[in-house]
């Protein structure tokens, strides 16, 4: 294979066993190890998802997750792992001819950020080897419109797993590298149906979407984007004094140099975008919007969550403003964690809500090369 113009991929191992006394994280820890040498040099970036770690509740989401619209921060931290990632290798045992409840669980919290990508299975058991397990998810996955790969890693603890830990062969060593290769092949084929042609953009929780940071040649649509999308906020608050009606391109141009924008397209229409800056200790998010042919699918959310994610180190919570009869608005922004506030200063007719901001908007997902 050659990465010279195919681009980085992520591929996400998930361990999918939180039991105590697990063989999961060995089995993992073997894989990782096995595959990183071919993966570097493939310029494939391989990340550990312990679930035991992840630590989901059983579901506790009143959205569906096709919307996108999260309510817990435990839901939202998942949420940007599983779409950081570009393909999955999940490593299951198998329990009753089954997978592991957290397995399926942790499917069943999100929608959007698993479709168009390639799973692949490593799986241990006893006399199966873990694999009817692999079937359950196989009808799981297909459904959440993930792709599974045909080549796989079976292992018999009985004559794989020794003291805890895998003793791997040059035969099971090579089947663990071959996985991994017809993964990255499948997952640079998928990525036009990502919307991933752009390697600079970030998958959205909709197919076609891509996001990255506004340029001086989106203003223009910038300006009609916001036209659009304010005139519901005109509306709903009864006036047109309303600053995203009356600018100007220049307007946007300068304010292009003080705010940092994303600008988020559907198969290259601009439908959605953001901007914000730091204030004090603030990180001030503002201008959220979504055309209104796109709204309802969790695409203001999911761009709310990445705007957070943005946050510099030094800032301490989050900070929006929005019209005081805007209900939809503050029920968004209330479901994502924000509460009103009435510090500092507040422009008339308009509610300010703030969030603090919490430690993982630092940083990304880790990657972890060892047992998790």
């Amino acid at each position: 294979m050659s990465s010279k113009n195919s681009g980085n991929l992520r591929v996400l191992v998930i361990t999918a066993s939180s039991r105590p006394g697990r063989l999961g994280p060995a089995i993992t820890d073997w894989f990782v190890r096995t595959v990183r040498p071919a993966a570097t040099s493939d310029a494939i970036t391989v990340d550990v998802a312990d679930l035991a770690d992840v630590a989901l509740p059983f579901l506790d989401e009143p959205e569906h997750p096709v919307h996108g619209s999260y309510r817990h921060e435990h839901t939202r931290r998942w949420s940007r792992t599983v779409a950081a990632a570009d393909a999955f290798v999940v490593v299951t045992p198998e329990y009753n001819f089954g997978m592991p409840a957290v397995l399926k669980n942790a499917f069943d919290f999100l929608y959007q950020e698993w479709a168009w990508k390639p799973v692949a299975f490593v799986s241990y058991g006893n006399t199966s080897a873990g694999t009817r397990s692999v079937q359950m998810a196989k009808q799981v996955v297909t459904t959440l419109r993930m792709v599974p790969i045909g080549a796989s890693v079976a292992l018999r603890i009985a004559d794989t797993v020794h003291d805890g830990q895998v003793a791997g062969s040059a035969a099971l060593d090579e089947a663990a590298r071959a996985l991994l290769g017809e993964l990255s092949r499948v997952a640079r084929a998928l990525r036009p149906l990502r919307g991933g042609t752009d390697p600079t953009a970030v998958d959205g929780p909709v197919a076609g979407l891509t996001l990255r940071e506004a340029q001086a040649d989106d203003l223009a649509e910038l300006l009609v984007l916001q036209r659009c999308c304010w005139v519901q906020e005109a509306i709903v608050n009864d006036t047109l004094d309303l600053a995203p009606l009356r600018e100007t391109i220049d307007d946007l141009r300068a304010a292009l140099a003080t705010w940092r924008w994303w600008c988020v397209r559907r198969d290259g229409r601009l439908v959605a975008a953001v901007r914000a800056r730091t204030d004090q200790r603030a990180w001030l998010i503002g201008r959220l919007m979504v055309a209104p042919d796109q709204a309802g699918n969790g695409i203001g959310s999911w761009l709310l969550s990445y705007a957070e994610g943005q946050a510099p180190g030094d800032t301490t919570h989050c900070t929006l403003f929005t019209g005081h009869r805007s209900i939809r608005n503050i029920s968004l922004y209330e479901r994502a964690g924000y509460t009103r506030t009435a510090t500092g200063d507040i422009p008339p007719d308009s509610v300010r809500l703030s969030m603090p901001r919490p430690d993982h908007l630092a940083g990304a997902v880790h990657q972890r090369a060892g047992v998790v």
